[in-house]
């Protein structure tokens, strides 16, 4: 049985060949040298990054299907605890992988009576309850313990790793993933996600370091960070920064924002559906609190009766007319405004336009309701993480968390995708929110980057954010191994090594002026040169970082400053002198490595040592990961 052959034939008999192609490449390029050579003797850890909503799971199932040719035969394939998304991703399974037994949390017997026949998938969501009962139930059976296991573990960086890991505990859903593991002699764990950060950033002794990382990039047509997030920003609105705060306490209904982006809405539908559309939606995110949800679903209800009782009224016409003048600058063959407008008001009439309550309150019939018609859905932390909504063309998201962390942010960000029309596409954020977005963007373009560039493990892999934005939940982060670097802030060896002076002061001979312009890759070329006897300084963690701003644009420069013939004493607190920190400090934006080459006096033991002090760009948290951090 060919798996991978069928899977991929039944893609371009829909008519997608670009997915298999896609699928084709990333199934050659893991398989023969991660999958093919795999021992069955161990327990491999492994990762897998798509952009969020860029066809991830297309791509699980085609290296499941690979697994399966090459001799995998029970798959145990994991979403969060959530009915809605384990449902969806279980109907989906049975759907595209019709080759396979698929099996549902409760279908042991149906597992156990398949007996190897066909390879089998299980899926589960990720809670404690279930996966206890399948720890037992792999346990209980005669054929597991003598197969390997390929565990796939969609949005592998939610719940899966530790939380208890600062207290030397295990928290209950990675103990029992680690106990799913060792029912069997061997395993695959594949982890899968579009936001890899607090994976990037697990130690090795964790057991959650990737061995290997993969990167897939999306298919044509995906709308993603680049398509949002950059300069011009024509499919993003600017609101007020306060106007969600606005809309919960004031009776009145802000005209730029969320108004706005309802009428927006509603004439996209009317385009979408005059054009023999079947679905259009509008997400709105105002808050992690079901009772503004519902606050917000009520404002949302009384202007659509304000706009249905006034449509005859030049200034309900006009402010349509507005938002349709808007759309037409990227649409610009949007039907007809009088065909839209009339088109609207009667799926008004006829209680067409459906809002929609979606959060932790809501049963899972009433979260699959937007599958078709015209919807405005309103929710909160249930709006992330995998679910997907059709033709989604207008977002409002408003929600600005205190201390934001930048996986959680941008699993939120469900504009991301195919499945639109991206010249209707609105998203309308406050200010700062565009501004974290953009940031968070930059640092998974880096992310991306580094991963292309090398194929070696994880701790290659470099991190970094603006001041106040955090990667992660900090609660899986072993804060003994993980360290912080704070861009602005002079960085220097206490107990400096050379590997080399002499070569070291021919390579710094040309430089013996105030301050120099020079290639990044020269400066890694100087770190490469120096390092500490101590754990204070690691020369491989500022070229990590250096190597990042690289992979971005192979000709980022930095700045060089050398002194020589100082009198320094060993052990200092402090190295630059006044004017050379003054210096420095003048290049907020920018690498500065200044090399300092003592007399060899005072405590130095004759040594005419090159000392470096470096400063990495301003206001930017730079994380590392390191059995020793810097402190």
């Amino acid at each position: 049985m060919k798996y991978l052959e069928n899977y991929l034939s039944r893609i371009e008999a829909k008519g997608n060949p670009a997915l298999s192609k896609a699928i084709r490449k990333t199934t050659e390029d893991i398989v023969p040298q991660y999958i093919s050579s795999f021992s069955y003797k161990e327990h491999v850890v492994s990762l897998l990054v798509g952009d969020v909503q860029s066809g991830k799971t297309s791509h699980m199932f085609g290296l499941m299907c690979a697994a399966a040719d090459e001799g995998f035969g029970i798959f145990v394939l994991l979403t969060t605890d959530n009915i809605l998304l384990q449902q969806q991703t279980f109907k989906r399974a049975q759907k595209d992988l019709s080759d396979f037994c698929i099996c549902d949390e409760n279908d042991y017997l149906k597992f156990t009576q398949n007996n190897m026949r066909k390879p089998a998938v299980i899926v589960l969501k990720k809670n404690g309850r279930v996966l206890k009962q399948w720890k037992n139930n792999f346990s209980s059976t005669q054929f597991v313990a003598g197969n390997p296991l390929f565990i796939v573990d969609d949005e592998a960086d939610a719940a899966s790793l530790n939380t208890q890991v600062n207290k030397n505990k295990q928290s209950t859903i990675n103990k029992c993933l680690d106990e799913i593991k060792k029912t069997t002699s061997s395993s695959i764990y594949m982890q899968v996600t579009g936001t890899p950060q607090s994976i990037l950033l697990q130690t090795e002794k964790s057991g959650w370091k990737p061995y290997f990382i993969y990167y897939f990039r999306p298919g044509d047509g995906y709308m993603g960070g680049n398509f949002f997030f950059n300069d011009e920003h024509k499919n993003v609105i600017l609101t007020d920064n306060t106007e969600a705060t606005e809309l919960l306490n004031d009776d009145e209904f802000p005209e730029n924002g969320l108004k706005t982006a309802l009428v927006m809405h509603l004439i996209s539908a009317a385009h979408i559906f005059l054009s023999g559309g079947t679905v259009c939606n509008f997400l709105i995110h105002p808050s992690f609190k079901t009772s503004e949800h519902k606050k917000f679903a009520e404002k949302i209800g009384e202007y659509l009766n304000e706009c249905s009782y006034s449509q005859e009224e030049s200034t309900t016409r006009e402010a349509f007319l507005e938002a349709y003048n808007s759309l037409k600058t990227t649409k610009t063959d949007i039907l007809p405004f009088d065909d839209i407008y009339r088109f609207i008001f009667e799926q008004m009439a006829a209680d067409k336009v459906n809002i929609l309550v979606l959060n932790s309150l809501t049963s899972f019939e009433e979260n699959t309701q937007y599958e078709q018609g015209i919807n405005i859905i309103v929710g909160g932390n249930s709006l992330g993480r995998g679910v997907t909504f059709p033709q989604l063309q207008t977002i409002y998201y408003c929600r600005v968390a205190k201390s934001p962390q930048a996986d959680t942010m941008w699993q939120h960000a469900r504009m991301f995708g195919y499945d639109r029309d991206p010249d209707l596409l609105r998203v309308f954020m406050p200010p700062k929110l565009f501004k974290l977005f953009s940031d968070i963007n930059t640092t998974n373009n880096s992310i991306i980057a580094q991963i292309e560039e090398s194929s070696k493990s994880g701790s290659e892999i470099k991190i970094f954010y603006p001041n106040g934005l955090k990667p992660t939940r900090k609660n899986v982060l072993d804060k003994k191994c993980v360290g912080m670097l704070s861009g602005g802030v002079n960085y220097f060896p206490f107990e400096p090594t050379n590997k080399d002076i002499d070569a070291l002061s021919t390579m710094l001979a040309p430089f013996d002026g105030e301050i120099y312009t020079v290639s990044l890759k020269l400066i890694i070329g100087i770190l490469e040169m120096v390092d500490s006897e101590g754990d204070d300084w690691k020369a491989n963690t500022f070229i990590g970082f250096i190597k990042t701003f690289i992979a971005e644009n192979p000709l980022a420069q930095g700045k060089l400053i050398v002194r020589r013939e100082r009198n320094i004493s060993k052990g200092t607190g402090t190295l630059l002198s006044p004017s050379d920190r003054k210096l420095g400090d003048n290049f907020s934006n920018e690498v500065v490595l200044t090399m300092y080459q003592v007399t060899g006096e005072k405590g130095w033991n004759g040594k005419k040592l090159w000392i470096p002090n470096i400063k990495l760009p301003n206001n930017i948290i730079y994380y590392n990961v390191s059995e020793s951090v810097i402190k």
